[in-house]
């Protein structure tokens, strides 16, 4: 009967299920396969509008068909080294730096008012100005990480900002506010 069960109707072996639970085993059988690395070389041009990353000496697009092109050589070497470890195939999840240069140069770059009032509007609620109560590891790491940024900020920029305990909203001064976004700008 097991036998039976492992085959389709046309008799086709079906393979036992990759894993026990059902949701990873639905993910994995979702899994798209990955492409295979197409390209010798990896590097960069520069350009006037900065460091553009080719693969055997074309110009690399993003999803968008923009040049990938990244503002410092820094950052255009980051990239270029994602490019370089790929292996037999190209696994976008081991590329965070290209991932957000495409985010950057696609979505944010056409948008920077938006974005930039996004960033704003969100200012009073980040999670620098809500700390926890406990237990003492946490206050202690929060604030040995927390505190040197908030300080430069207000002797830098003179954003002040109130910090509280826990989840409960506190509104900011709009002084802070409006400092931040002209650190901003």
């Amino acid at each position: 009967m097991r036998d039976e069960l492992s085959q389709d109707i046309f008799g086709t072996f079906i393979p036992e299920p990759s894993h026990e639970d059902p949701v990873r085993r639905a993910q994995i059988q979702m899994k798209r396969p990955l492409p295979k690395r197409f390209y010798e070389s990896v590097g960069m041009e520069q350009r006037e509008e900065g460091f553009s990353i080719t693969l055997d000496g074309k110009s690399v697009k993003t999803p968008a068909k923009n040049l990938l092109t990244l503002p410092t050589r820094e950052a255009a070497e980051l990239v270029v080294a994602e490019w370089a470890r790929q292996g037999e195939f190209i696994d976008p999840a081991t590329m965070p730096i290209t991932k957000l240069a495409n985010t950057a140069i696609d979505a944010v770059s056409s948008s920077l008012d938006d974005v930039f009032n996004e960033i704003v509007r969100f200012a009073g609620t980040d999670l620098l100005c809500y700390r926890a109560d406990g237990p003492k590891e946490l206050i202690d790491r929060q604030s040995a990480r927390w505190d040197p940024l908030l300080a430069w900020i207000s002797t830098a920029h003179g954003a002040r900002f109130i910090l509280v305990e826990g989840v409960m909203h506190q509104e900011q001064p709009k002084e802070a506010i409006a400092a931040y976004a002209r650190a901003l700008e």
